[in-house]
């Protein structure tokens, strides 16, 4: 969401749901349902079961936190609050460069639905070209200072439920129960690395944090925005998932994997539903990317400012502080032209499950709702866990070249932040000499 509706008295959950629905449908669902369904088949919306699970516990200590911790720092205030710069410093840059995966992830399927609808082959070299332009246009845009406006940015969030809904609705009606009866599901496991894999579809809810210091009634109004955006999403995903996979053979689901949720409505609404489901994708990858790109910029501005990123990160370029924003534009540029789409939801997801993970700690350590409130904490810290090990130990088996991606990610994050902690303590070190 690129921007935040409100009245003399605050946000209210209308505008609050809004946002963090925004956050998650912006292009997830788009990009990770064909990975899904060609992951889990059958069992492709049990997968989103269990990612909106894990989004819902974490989701609750997200609720707490913003209570308590009304900041448009958001995560990177709980955490910073939690644990610590020490602690924090590397997850916060983790935070960072997740940011990168998903503009990653919502430019490469920019870059495939976009190739399907002028005819161009979208697994192949268009796909990366497209993808790497979408980048490059909103970078210059934020650039010159102007972001999509704020007001089209809340219209879009309904006009993208609507056209899944309606696929929803029409695609329920002529689903192939068949394709998704209980006897073709893959083993447990699958589903739940499935719905591992795909997790950061779900990621975007924390964007109502930022939002938590003008809320109206924060007591009540953030729990209910938070219970409803994921709530409602979960749902929605469920629905999308179930009639992509009862409208889609297997073979069809591999061929297509890069536009499935396209390919799955033309059953239902014939070359028309193709095409405004393709338009739709292209639209919302367009605009998650602009809203993605715009916050991680200044979350990076943030960072370097606070001394978790360089500092020359924050040194005004054109009198404007873009140092983050050509930082992210480059980084995403290299997840789009180096790793896979498996190797980039492996990647996004991995992060955030390790982030919030963290958040739930911090739940755990700040809340103070006494033994039993500390339970939903806990069991979200153990279930993020439990998916990042189920993630790991998929990709160790099939897939471990990917994991060695995902590896050289957290050393980057844990051996940039020490390295930079090493270079101020020299600086600092030289300056007292100096005296």
């Amino acid at each position: 969401m690129g921007g935040r509706p409100t009245t003399s008295d605050g946000i209210g959950i209308p505008s609050l749901v809004a946002i963090g629905v925004g956050g998650m449908v912006g292009g997830g669902i788009f990009s990770v349902l064909g990975l899904v369904a060609q992951t889990a088949g059958a069992g492709s919306y049990l997968s989103f079961v269990v990612g909106g699970a894990v989004a819902a516990l974490t989701g609750t200590s997200y609720a707490r936190l913003s209570v308590r911790l009304r900041s448009r720092g958001g995560t990177a205030t709980f955490l910073d609050t939690a644990f610590g710069t020490t602690v924090a410093g590397p997850l916060n840059v983790l935070l960072w460069l997740s940011y990168f995966v998903m503009l990653g992830l919502y430019a490469v399927a920019f870059g495939a639905y976009f190739s399907v609808l002028v005819g161009l082959d979208p697994s192949g070299l268009w796909r990366h070209v497209f993808g790497s332009a979408v980048v490059l246009v909103f970078a210059a845009i934020n650039l010159g200072g102007a972001q999509l406006v704020a007001g089209g940015e809340a219209a879009l969030v309904y006009v993208k439920v609507a056209v899944l809904v309606v696929f929803c609705v029409g695609g329920l009606t002529v689903v192939d129960t068949g394709r998704v009866a209980p006897d073709q599901y893959p083993p447990l496991a699958t589903i739940v690395y499935a719905g591992a894999l795909i997790f950061l579809a779900y990621e975007g809810f924390e964007l109502i944090a930022n939002a938590a210091e003008d809320a109206r009634d924060p007591q009540r109004t953030l729990p209910v925005a938070y219970g409803a955006a994921i709530g409602g999403v979960v749902v929605l995903y469920v629905l999308v998932a179930f009639v992509a996979v009862g409208n889609l053979t297997p073979a069809e689901i591999a061929d297509q994997r890069d536009y499935a949720l396209a390919a799955a409505a033309e059953p239902v609404f014939g070359s028309i539903g193709f095409t405004l489901i393709a338009v739709a994708a292209v639209v919302s990858t367009a605009s998650a990317i602009n809203a993605t790109m715009y916050g991680a910029a200044k979350f990076t501005y943030l960072m370097a400012r606070h001394g978790e990123l360089p500092h020359r990160l924050a040194v005004p370029v054109w009198n404007r502080p873009v140092g983050g924003l050509i930082a992210t534009t480059l980084g995403t540029l290299l997840i789009v032209n180096t790793v896979d789409i498996e190797g980039i939801s492996l990647m996004g997801s991995a992060g955030f499950l390790i982030i919030f993970a963290a958040v739930n700690v911090a739940a755990v350590r700040i809340g103070g709702y006494g033994p039993v409130g500390r339970l939903v904490p806990l069991v979200g810290v153990l279930a993020c866990l439990g998916c990042l090990a189920a993630l790991l130990w998929y990709a160790a088996t099939e897939i471990p070249a990917q994991l060695l991606v995902l590896a050289a990610m957290v050393l980057v994050a844990v051996g940039g932040e020490m390295a930079l902690r090493v270079g101020r303590a020299e600086r600092a070190a030289l300056a007292r000499r100096a005296r």
